[in-house]
């Protein structure tokens, strides 16, 4: 069956909201209050004067473009200036787009918000004037420095505040009064402490402070990549995942779950907000789980944890590896290939569960007479997969650089769209797709500049350091306790804050407490990426949780819990890679590590069925202790715990299958 008679089918049974046209849809009332209410980033005015509406899209368009031309020319200034640029026009459309508070106006813009736009540039505009006399100051700050600084660090508190909530600004401002106040702490947190005009200038001037590494990644490398991600929603690409998903798992058991879980892998691996993506795919996929028997608060929970998971998700993984890769120094291709099989098995983990979980219940799939066939979605609109290969392509085989392949790759997908009618950009997809850029750029570079305040006093008071000490000395050098303070850690840092944010906090906070235990650094990296990430679906705020029991009525604690329960191989695999590093395919190639991969895969199973208790029937107590425990011997990279792990596998699963067939009538399988 076709596409358009399979949507109209789904329409005339009432299963969810579909229209008869491919390309980005806007979201209905009720996932706009769901996305506004849990993703603060989303808050956006709606002018109804048509000028100011005009000069948004302007400032906007212009902000994308200059990135997408710098990307191929290099940027017209010097690198401080160019990222000072980069947060003076974000800044400027933080105070044009988004109210002061909820109850404000959002069809209006207010005198002081149109102030603070203006405010936005002198800061940027100082520095490019007088560069050469800062840089050839050495670090000594003029009364002007401290003005400018102020006034930059002030509405950098501003807009964070509006944009990401109130948790990143509060830390970060907790962060300034310990660079001023830390003298008169007691132990090991005590430092010389700070003026203001030391701290001012540090983020003000350096590449240590709001300038510095974040906000310059945001302005290279993830502004394009959200660029990318823009015009391949206008092209549709978010509709080809849905119904590849569909065609290729709708009619297994339990399969608007599976179709869940794929479809939001690959869109969270663009987009990079699990919130989103919970509220786009979720509208979606979760009518249709709830349709076939599953319960409302695990189809919340299987949107969730399938959105969360986007992020460690390779080509893209949000945008949060390419802050990696700059922080390590390592090329981020390095990264997208240590991610491959830990994110594997996450999704595997998750899978497992859900076909468990519909066994059980004996739930069904859609019929395959209901569903579109692969052939027939690659021939409407597979050419947009073109632009992902040719990013890969361009990533792993071309040598060139990173932005480079992504400036070139978002040209390609406008190429790539005029293949078909269906998928071909208009002008004004073209405008939409820059504006769209620009205004999802704003969240993750306000993110970015926030941040930096935190990252610029933790490196001139040494924070991170002396909290690494204090988790290795709680830890009593024991690397599984200094891996489980770590976890918490990573988990509390991360609650209520957006994942680049998170994995910044927590990668200058918790990432050197592992390194001075050897374990290399970009293993400690993504262990903390995980944890930082993974906040988002741990209660008491699984911001992303909540999201997804808004769309499915089920309650947002227990969505919660089931999510952190079908993301068990998530909270487990960081320990395993850590453990035992030939999971991230670190100095070792593809076939000496395959005996890991496949021990790897199974555990994550074990682990699968050790949750949802059931295979060939219900499991005891006793035999999901066992089957836990035999998931975790694969922690220990030896034999003897591999073949007991086995073992118990084999043993539990002959038992139940002998049980569940001497339960069956006779010629039951005639039957």
């Amino acid at each position: 069956m076709n596409r358009l008679k399979w949507q109209s089918k789904l329409k005339e049974r009432g299963d969810v909201r579909l229209t008869s046209t491919f390309k980005e849809q806007p979201l209905d009332d009720q996932q706009q209050e769901i996305l506004e209410k849990y993703d603060s980033e989303s808050r956006f005015r709606s002018f109804k004067n048509k000028w100011l509406v005009l000069i948004v899209t302007i400032i906007a368009v212009s902000f994308s473009l200059y990135h997408l031309i710098t990307a191929f020319t290099g940027p017209p200034v010097y690198v401080l200036v160019h990222r000072a640029l980069h947060v003076s026009a974000v800044l400027v459309l933080i105070f044009l787009l988004f109210p002061a508070t909820k109850k404000a106006s959002r069809q209006s813009l207010p005198w002081y918000d149109l102030l603070l736009a203006l405010l936005s540039f002198p800061s940027t505009i100082y520095l490019f004037v007088n560069y050469t006399e800062i840089v050839t100051r050495g670090g000594l700050p003029t009364t002007p420095d401290v003005i400018f600084g102020t006034l930059l660090i002030v509405l950098v508190f501003e807009a964070g505040r509006r944009v990401t909530g109130w948790a990143l600004p509060i830390l970060a401002f907790l962060f300034v009064l310990y660079a001023l106040f830390g003298r008169d702490l007691p132990g090991i947190f005590r430092h010389r402490g700070y003026d203001w005009d030391a701290i001012s200038n540090q983020l003000f001037t350096t590449t240590e402070g709001i300038l510095g590494t974040a906000i310059g990644v945001s302005a290279t490398y993830i502004v394009l990549f959200i660029l990318f991600g823009a015009f391949l929603a206008k092209t549709g690409m978010g509709q080809l995942f849905n119904d590849l998903a569909l065609a290729l798992t709708g009619h297994a058991k339990g399969g608007p779950a599976k179709v869940s879980v794929v479809a939001s892998g690959f869109l969270g691996s663009i987009n990079g907000s699990a919130i989103a993506n919970v509220v786009t795919t979720g509208a979606f996929t979760i009518p249709l789980m709830k349709k076939i028997g599953y319960n409302k608060n695990f189809a919340g929970a299987v949107e969730s944890s399938a959105s969360v998971g986007g992020q460690i998700l390779p080509p893209v993984m949000g945008a949060a590896a390419f802050i990696m890769a700059e922080t390590l120094g390592v090329p981020y291709t390095d990264i997208v290939l240590i991610a491959i099989l830990p994110a594997l098995l996450f999704y595997i983990g998750i899978l497992t569960q859900v076909h468990i979980r519909a066994t059980k219940l004996n739930l069904s799939g859609i019929p395959r007479s209901e569903l579109p066939r692969v052939i027939d979605v690659l021939k409407e609109r597979g050419h947009l997969l073109l632009p992902i290969v040719f990013l890969i392509y361009m990533l792993f085989f071309s040598g060139t650089t990173v932005i480079f392949s992504a400036a070139w790759t978002i040209i390609v997908t406008i190429i790539v769209s005029f293949f078909r009618k269906s998928t071909r950009m208009s002008v004004k997809d073209f405008i939409d797709a820059l504006e769209n850029g620009a205004r999802t750029t704003v969240s993750v570079a306000i993110a970015c500049a926030t941040v930096g305040i935190i990252v610029g006093i933790a490196t001139i008071t040494g924070f991170g350091l002396n909290l690494a000490n204090a988790i290795v000395s709680i830890g009593g050098e024991s690397l599984f306790l200094t891996l489980l303070f770590t976890m918490v850690a990573c988990i509390v840092l991360g609650m209520g804050m957006p994942s680049i944010p998170a994995y910044i906090i927590t990668a200058t906070m918790a990432a050197p407490a592992l390194v001075q235990l050897g374990i290399p650094p970009i293993v400690a990296h993504m262990f903390v990426f995980y944890f930082g990430i993974f906040a988002n679906i741990t209660p008491p705020v699984a911001l992303a949780a909540f999201a997804a029991a808004g769309l499915s009525g089920g309650s947002p604690m227990r969505t919660g819990f089931m999510a952190m329960k079908l993301a068990i191989a998530g909270f487990i695999v960081p320990f395993m890679f850590v453990y035992n590093n030939e999971i991230l395919m670190i100095g070792t190639t593809f076939m000496e590590s395959f005996g890991v991969i496949i021990t790897s895969i199974i555990g994550v199973v074990m682990l699968g069925i050790a949750a949802e208790g059931y295979i060939f029937g219900r499991l005891n107590i006793v035999f999901q202790i066992l089957m836990a425990g035999g998931s975790l011997l694969f922690l220990h990279p030896a034999l003897i715990t591999d073949a007991i792990a086995v073992t118990i596998l084999l043993a539990i699963l002959l038992f139940q299958w002998f049980i569940r067939s001497k339960k069956k009538p006779p010629h039951s399988a005639e039957a």
